[in-house]
């Protein structure tokens, strides 16, 4: 979307890999652990010729709230110590690496600056910040932790000011309003609009696409529509009557999406957040759409390994704009 051409893309998740074929044409896929020395062979064995310019990452950090600062190179931390040593064997003009924003304060933010120190030391000026996406119009409250760092830069990434302020947010209704509302089907992984788009983000995720994808509803138990019918716009368990539903009661049990706020955090699974207007979970395509995926991004496997490609991926519009903004610092 940033205009970059995409040569390669590395992960442990097959499914994931073959959504990525499919989508990036012209790119190749390795399914492969990058802590593992003789995935830098086939990694090679497949640029072979090419001189990579930007290496983007987004290892786990799982074993940093674990294993604490003077244990950077714990075993649990391979992953991101595999990115570190991926930046160093190719030293790209520029690397791009996003993770949670918890990152930034874990042990007095230690953890933070022993990466910015790191690759500190192969040359790179590097700078970080937490950016939230619904800044980048993407109809989601996500916030997530970048490095960004320039080979021998001069100067350091300044990161791309807010697109929108917080009362221009883009909504839920304003994201997801024009698809269908799925009362008397399930849908189908390919299906038809039944309206037009009646806002400028619904024409963006549009764009040309003619062909409703990935737009299938779980088929709930009438006690699950029951429960979730009583829920209001924008409500949560709290607002459900004593005795119902309190098989899932924690914070984010039974949450309507908010019509006229931005969503929360899309994760994983969706089976704790429901459509704003309708008694079912979001659709693989409403959660990318919040995502701000457009609507020719077509997503394979089952419908759960669907939802954890779409709850993992970095929010579309918030990337666009960090790889723009990263293009004025290259040649």
């Amino acid at each position: 979307m940033a205009g970059y051409n995409i040569v390669l893309g590395v992960d442990f998740n097959e499914p994931a890999l073959k959504t990525y074929a499919y989508n990036h044409h012209g790119s190749k896929t390795l399914c492969g652990d990058l802590s593992s020395p003789d995935t830098f062979d086939k990694i090679d064995n497949l640029i072979a010729g090419k001189k990579i310019d930007v290496i983007i990452g987004g290892p786990p950090c799982q074993g940093f709230s674990l294993t604490g600062p003077r244990q950077f190179d714990d075993e649990r931390n391979k992953l991101y110590l595999a990115m570190i040593e991926t930046v160093r064997k190719y030293r790209p003009k520029a690397f791009l690496v996003e993770n949670v924003p918890g990152m930034a304060t874990l042990y007095r933010g230690e953890v933070r600056d022993e990466i910015v120190r790191r690759f500190t030391q192969m040359g790179y000026n590097v700078n970080n910040k937490i950016l939230c996406s619904a800044d980048y119009g993407v109809p989601q409250i996500r916030k997530r932790l970048v490095f960004v760092g320039i080979l021998e830069g001069k100067e350091q990434f300044e990161f791309p000011e807010p697109y929108l302020k917080p009362d221009e947010y883009i909504t839920c209704e304003q994201a997801i309003g024009d698809l269908p509302s799925l009362e008397h089907t399930l849908g189908d992984d390919i299906s038809e609009y039944v309206q037009d788009p009646f806002t400028e983000y619904q024409k963006l995720m549009r764009g040309s696409c003619n062909v409703l994808y990935n737009h299938k509803s779980i088929d709930h138990k009438q006690f699950v529509k029951d429960t979730i019918a009583l829920v209001p716009d924008g409500g949560n368990y709290k607002d459900l009557p004593p005795g119902v539903g309190e098989s899932r009661i924690f914070h984010m049990a039974w949450t309507r999406y908010c019509s006229y706020k931005p969503s929360r955090t899309i994760d994983t699974g969706h089976r704790n957040n429901f459509h704003y207007k309708w008694n079912r979970c979001p659709t693989v395509r409403e959660s990318a759409r919040l995502q701000s995926f457009p609507d020719d991004f077509v997503f394979l496997g089952n419908k759960g390994q669907q939802d954890k490609q779409v709850g993992n991926a970095v929010p579309c519009l918030m990337a666009e704009a960090i790889g723009i903004q990263l293009l004025k610092y290259l040649e």
